[in-house]
């Protein structure tokens, strides 16, 4: 009985979702112009379930280029109006239209000069015809068997606002890398945001010796410097390759003297290499594609002298992975 309760739950909200973007219309083409035209923000307001889904609407709108807040009307009331201003667009959510807080701030709402989106399942309602736009997020029935708890009517009117965010989102040609500026903390927001330059090792800090050394001493600035790698490089600073654990392994599989020998003998040439500006997680990719746990980093693609180096637990601590 409640798995089956469940799915018809489930059904019944996915039906009124379908049915909702089969009513879409002009009016909702009306409506992100008017907000792309605003010289204001968005507010959007609504009381209980209403308000709590208006919430999530304005949050979805702030982070994806529309400046949007949330109203609570039954404050809006008592002082709280003065947050909209002239030239504002107003969202107001109430699957009656008949709220009785809504319906009280909706004459000041006018007033002040601000534009109104009237979101109601009632095109009858109040609500609805003092709306510059009406968004009809009308359901056939609520998923509560009572017919009481808004269920169905709050999915209906929360996906209608993510359709116009997501609409917004598109005509203003936003990207993720405008998304990950005002999500700084967030996995996305390093992944788009962090450079390799914010993370490498500079300076004395950069493992390298010239090709020439014994590798006694190439052996000290592996153990020295902590990254398990050392760069080779001319008498230029050119980095000719590098040495890696992997290499002194496969030295000693071959008997080869390593305390005595070159650096440049035991070096793997080509190595790979990250500019400082490139994202770090184009440097992680990197490192995965290849198996290796360190890059060394150039100013650009025409000089081979490092700047730095990026280690994988450098990303790993910065939280890209």
């Amino acid at each position: 009985m409640i798995l089956k309760e469940a799915k018809r739950v489930i059904r019944v909200e996915a039906e009124a979702l379908l049915a909702l973007a089969d009513s879409i219309n002009g009016e909702f083409e009306k409506a992100v112009r008017l907000i792309l035209s605003a010289k204001g923000r968005v507010v959007v307001t609504g009381m209980g379930k209403s308000g709590l889904i208006g919430q999530k609407i304005a949050s979805t709108m702030a982070s994806t280029g529309t400046p949007a807040f949330f109203l609570h009307p039954a404050e809006g009331i008592h002082g709280d109006l003065g947050m909209i201003t002239k030239g504002d667009v107003v969202i107001a959510l109430s699957n009656s239209g008949e709220t009785d807080e809504v319906v009280r701030i909706l004459p000041a709402i006018k007033r002040l000069g601000a534009q109104l989106i009237a979101m109601s399942g009632n095109a009858a309602s109040t609500l609805a015809k003092a709306g510059d736009v009406f968004l009809d997020v009308s359901v056939k029935e609520e998923a509560c068997p009572l017919g009481l708890a808004p269920t169905a009517s709050t999915t209906a009117t929360l996906a209608m606002g993510d359709a116009l965010a997501v609409a917004l989102l598109v005509e203003r040609g936003f990207k993720a890398e405008d998304f990950a500026l005002f999500h700084p903390g967030g996995a996305l927001g390093k992944k788009l945001l962090l450079k390799v330059e914010d993370l490498m090792h500079v300076g004395d800090a950069v493992p390298l010796v010239p090709v020439a050394s014994l590798m006694r001493d190439a052996l000290f600035v592996i153990t020295a410097k902590g990254l398990g790698v050392t760069g080779v490089t001319d008498a230029s600073g050119a980095l000719l390759g590098v040495i890696s654990d992997g290499d002194l392994r496969r030295a000693l599989g071959k008997g080869v003297d390593i305390m005595n020998a070159a650096a440049g003998d035991l070096m793997s040439s080509k190595p790979k290499r990250i500019n400082r500006t490139e994202l770090a997680a184009k440097a992680l990719q990197r490192m995965e594609e290849y198996s290796i746990t360190s890059l060394f980093v150039f100013a650009n693609d025409h000089d081979d002298r490092p700047v730095g180096i990026v280690h994988l637990h450098d990303l790993l601590k910065a939280g890209l992975a």
